[in-house]
């Protein structure tokens, strides 16, 4: 025990008594704890232990310890964690599995404690912890990398960090922007924005605007330009330069080496579970992952040296920095490791976990800790889980040969063992349409002709209901509350029905045990409530009776009810009705317990020796989330750590496995051909985990679509309706959430072109583009048109106006407020569209009156008012808009192209034009009062322009070009000299 005693450090006392997460951070080569207010902050330039600690099936506790390593960190500082890890492992009792993590290497189930993401600071213990909060604010650069974690790292501050392919947040003091590669990862733009809402609530108390910036969707908008301006201004970015952090160790056949000394052996001849010895420890080589494999009855120092070897073999073998290590201890082993041994024999692994806690109570009792959470954690209590509302539509089918023959209603809840049947149950839940749950109920005896034939039809039957119903696979015996509540009573009862099963007992030569009305049957009632009330037929013997429940012997035209002295109110009230159910009206003689008559036990054949011990159906629910790929025939799955609703991704299939059922989810916008075989990746799934984790292969199998979840399924996250309902990609989906509706629809314009989408406004912004540019062979002197010319510079305003409300949705970061009723996008663009056919008609007719803008004098600043209505002048003739727009579209070679959109191209142009005389002026201010630190400054103008006040002259010296060459440059080029002037 005195060894014991030294391997328990006073940092560690308590450690693994409650659910949750417990960090040490190393201090001088010590654990020390860390205050939970500085959890999720990682020093670059230290090591930490981090302890997760999660129920078990059973009650027992299960542990999971991470060192973290960061990059600054010495080596003797990460050698003392990994030490520590070792001890603290002890104290657990020997069975934790431990992981190490490299700062930007960090396992996806470390980063899963830490939602949405990490962020390393610079410092550490040995610099004082030089915090990030309390310096003045630094503009920053992070690349963000995952799909269902993130991992960030920050990058340098300059343009050419970017590229095509990946995902970027720059954070600055009063907007974070996140720039878009072209070539990113839809669902990796929806996590980044769940990083810029997490550095929005913590780095800028939630009051920073957000922006979003396109890769290769150059225009002049102030988001985009403003990005571009903080980065130097805009240049061509770069491909995506390979680095060190980019290498991603290659999976490869595993090797498994045993270690003896500190040296590797390698153990030839195919893996198997009987290769590894308690009382050694083994290396798994899996190239992107290395396992090390600890027998229980092997020493702390024997596990320490495993651990090293580790560390060592990483390096003789020059593998990548991102290569991980796990150590798991005998009876605990992860998927991950039992998976590259083909199966996995299921054997007894509460030896090792009661000896290693019998251990550490010993230990902790000499220490003065409690004990109990210790010693075994809470008991499991079976809770329902959400039924089904009532109240719906129940119809049924049995599978008959190649098609499906309707049940009456009478016989509704009627099963027979060697038949297959289809159930369909209608219903509302809550405010929602209608819903379904298809069930195809399999049992033990039938064919399997007739269990394919069930799943096909079920199949043609969900796709007329256009995918909506949540599809479930139900063997007899594994009947889940939610399937048999809709029946009461539920009654499983021997023999067939079928065709197919008939001809198959007497093809056979077998005896036809099928259930009738007359002959000598006996049925056990399992269940004590409406969700598990299910009665089975069992062989017609007194050996079959148990004194712990309640049976009905049929024998004739006699029923006779048999109460077990055990028995339960619940149970024989079941009873009753089952009874009524298989023979309505039918008087039934009672017998209890003890005090049976002649007539019961004849149809029994006698009295017999019967048992008397309670038959317990406990369920545990441990529920795990998985991604799966087939990677060469081979189905390979990955958990999704910590899940939450988010991770149900559109764009995926997932797979959710309580122990109890497995479901397969489908997003919306998975591929249709993967949707028809989705039950087939649940059954693979259920093949694999049978092998090597003991899964029940007749497990219930359910197939959810994303926006059909049934309430026990969304049970097992903390559901969120409202996120359920949004549409669109991953992406589209967390703008919405996050920012609003208006912001997702946005978005979706840009990408598919929706509320006109790219073609439609191209025309629309070409067409203006005629209007404001007409051929240049016109007159100057046509600029001096007044406004009365028909198609002159307020009709063309007015179209302006109107064409940029309706084709230009605010930007993110400033959320539209709701339109009142009366207006819509759709009558909004109709009047923009009607407005510019006006001009264009106008022109067309009266090409000598058309105005012609000159080069340096653009059109003047608009400000579309709350309201603008448009109609076309009654002279004209009605036109369809669209073929205006089509119309105007053939001329597009002839029409310079736009660079901005309408938005822009006002920005762009000069103001301050004054009517004098009817000829236009410029009123000019001296530099000194218009920049923005003037100690005069000047009034009365429009400040976001503050150098089209210049004289020419002063123009030209202060930024460095003529007006009309400056005016030609694109917004965010004009706002980068504008800024360096002080006159932005």
């Amino acid at each position: 025990m005195s060894n014991a005693t030294k391997l328990l450090d006073p940092a560690f006392h308590g450690a693994g008594q409650r659910v949750g997460t417990e960090i040490w951070r190393i201090e001088n080569f010590q654990p020390v704890p860390l205050p939970k207010s500085e959890y999720g902050k990682f020093y670059m330039g230290d090591s930490y232990i981090v302890l997760q600690t999660t129920p078990g099936k059973g009650g027992a506790y299960l542990y999971d310890i991470h060192f973290w390593i960061g990059k600054d960190t010495s080596q003797d500082e990460a050698g003392a964690a990994a030490i520590k890890t070792v001890e603290l492992d002890a104290v657990l009792g020997g069975r934790a599995v431990q992981h190490r993590e490299i700062q930007g290497h960090e396992s996806d189930k470390f980063l899963a404690y830490f939602k949405p993401c990490i962020i390393p600071l610079e410092g550490g213990v040995a610099s004082g912890f030089k915090k990030a909060e309390d310096e003045v604010f630094e503009t920053r650069l992070y690349v963000c990398k995952g799909k269902r974690v993130v991992r960030l790292k920050q990058v340098p501050f300059a343009r050419s960090s970017l590229n095509h392919d990946d995902v970027f947040i720059l954070d600055s003091e009063h907007k974070i922007y996140q720039f878009n590669g072209a070539n990113s990862n839809i669902q990796e733009r929806a996590k980044a924005l769940e990083v810029i809402q997490f550095l929005k609530e913590k780095y800028h108390e939630g009051k920073c605007d957000v922006a979003i910036v396109d890769d290769g969707k150059l225009d002049t908008e102030s988001d985009s330009g403003e990005f571009w301006v903080l980065l130097g201004g805009f240049a061509p970015i770069g491909k995506k330069a390979s680095s060190e952090d980019d290498v991603v160790p290659e999976k490869i056949p595993a090797k498994l080496y045993s270690i003896v000394d500190g040296d590797l052996k390698l153990v030839e001849g195919e893996l198997s579970k009987s290769l590894l010895e308690n009382n050694r420890c083994y290396l798994l080589d899996c190239g992107d992952e290395i396992f090390v494999w600890v027998g229980r009855l092997t020493q702390v120092d024997e596990r320490k040296a495993a651990s090293l070897s580790a560390e060592e073999y990483i390096t003789s073998q020059s593998r990548p920095k991102s290569t991980r290590i796990t150590k798991v201890i005998q009876g605990y082993e992860t998927h991950a490791f039992k998976s590259n041994f083909g199966s996995w024999p299921l054997g007894s692994v509460n030896s090792g976990a009661e000896e290693g806690r019998g251990k550490v109570a010993a230990l902790l009792k000499q220490q003065g800790v409690g004990l109990k959470a210790l010693a075994k954690a809470a008991p499991v209590i079976e809770e329902v889980p959400p039924l089904l509302e009532g109240g719906g539509k129940m119809e049924v089918w049995r599978i008959n040969g190649s098609a499906k023959t309707p049940l009456p209603n009478e016989e509704i809840g009627k099963f027979y063992s060697g038949d297959c049947y289809i159930t369909l149950y209608t219903y509302h839940a809550g405010d929602r349409k209608e819903d379904y749950f298809l069930g195809c109920w399999i049992g033990k005896d039938s064919l399997e002709e007739d269990q394919k034939m069930a799943a096909r039809l079920a199949n043609t039957m969900c796709n007329s209901l256009k995918g909506r119903p949540v599809q479930g696979r139900v063997f007899q015996g594994k009947e889940p509350p939610q399937f048999v509540v809709l029946f009461q009573p539920m009654v499983v009862l021997k023999g067939g029905m079928s065709s197919g099963y008939k001809k198959f007992i007497a093809d056979k030569g077998l005896t036809d045990e099928t259930y009738t009305q007359e002959c000598v049957a006996l049925i056990q009632i399992l269940g004590t409530a409406i969700h598990n009330n299910v009665a089975l037929q069992v062989d017609a013997v007194a050996a079959s009776l148990n004194s712990n429940g309640c049976f009905l012997l049929q024998s004739g035209s006699s029923v006779f009810t048999w109460h077990g002295n055990q028995s339960t109110y619940e149970q024989q009230q079941l009873a009753l009705q089952v009874a009524e159910f298989l023979k309505p009206g039918v008087s039934l003689k009672h017998a209890k317990e003890g005090t049976e008559s002649s007539s019961f036990w004849f149809p029994l054949g006698g009295k017999q020796t019967y048992i008397s011990k309670r038959i317990v159906q406990e369920t545990v629910r441990d529920p795990h989330l998985f991604t799966f790929s087939c990677s060469k025939g081979k189905f390979e799955v990955e958990e999704v750590y910590n899940f939450s609703q988010d991770d149900l991704l559109t764009e995926d299939i997932l797979i959710l496995d309580t122990q109890a059922e497995v479901f397969v989810w489908v997003g919306q916008s998975v591929d249709s051909r993967e949707k028809q075989i989705a039950f087939e990746f649940g059954q693979r799934y259920i093949d694999m985990a049978s092998s090597l984790e003991g899964l029940a292969p007749n497990v219930p199998l359910y197939k959810v679509t994303e926006g059909n979840e049934p309430c026990f399924f969304t049970t097992y996250f903390t559901w969120d309706s409202a996120k359920a309902n949004v549409q669109g990609n991953s992406f589209q989906k967390k703008a919405a959430l996050l920012f609003g509706v208006n912001h997702a629809t946005e978005n979706q314009d840009k990408s598919n072109g929706s509320r006109g989408g790219p073609t439609q406004r191209a025309s629309a912004l070409a067409a203006l583009s005629s209007a404001f540019n007409p051929s240049s062979g016109k007159s100057p002197s046509a600029d001096k048109s007044n406004d009365s010319t028909e198609g002159g510079p307020r009709q063309r305003a007015e179209a302006l106006a109107a064409l940029n409300s309706a084709f230009n949705s605010s930007p993110i970061s400033k959320p539209s407020p709701p339109k009142p009723s009366g207006t819509s996008q759709g009558s909004q663009r109709a009047a923009a569209v009607a407005a510019l056919s006006s001009v264009l008609t106008a022109e067309k007719k009266s090409p000598e009156t058309s105005p012609m803008r000159s080069s340096r004098s653009p059109p003047p600043k608009i400000t579309p008012p709350a309201e603008t209505k448009i109609e076309k002048p009654p002279s004209e003739p009605e036109e369809d808009p669209r073929e205006i727009l089509d119309e105007d579209n053939e001329k597009d070679a002839a029409v310079p192209k736009l660079e901005s959109n309408i938005e822009d191209k006002k920005l762009e142009q000069e103001p301050a034009e004054v009517e004098n005389g009817g000829e236009s002026s410029i009123t000019v201010f001296s530099y000194d009062q218009l920049k923005a630190k003037s100690d005069n400054p000047v009034t009365g103008i429009d400040f976001k322009r503050r150098e089209a006040y210049l004289s020419d002259e002063e123009f030209q010296t202060i930024l460095g070009m003529t007006k009309e060459a400056f005016y030609k440059l694109p917004k965010w080029k004009q706002d980068m000299y504008k800024r360096k002037a002080d006159l932005f």
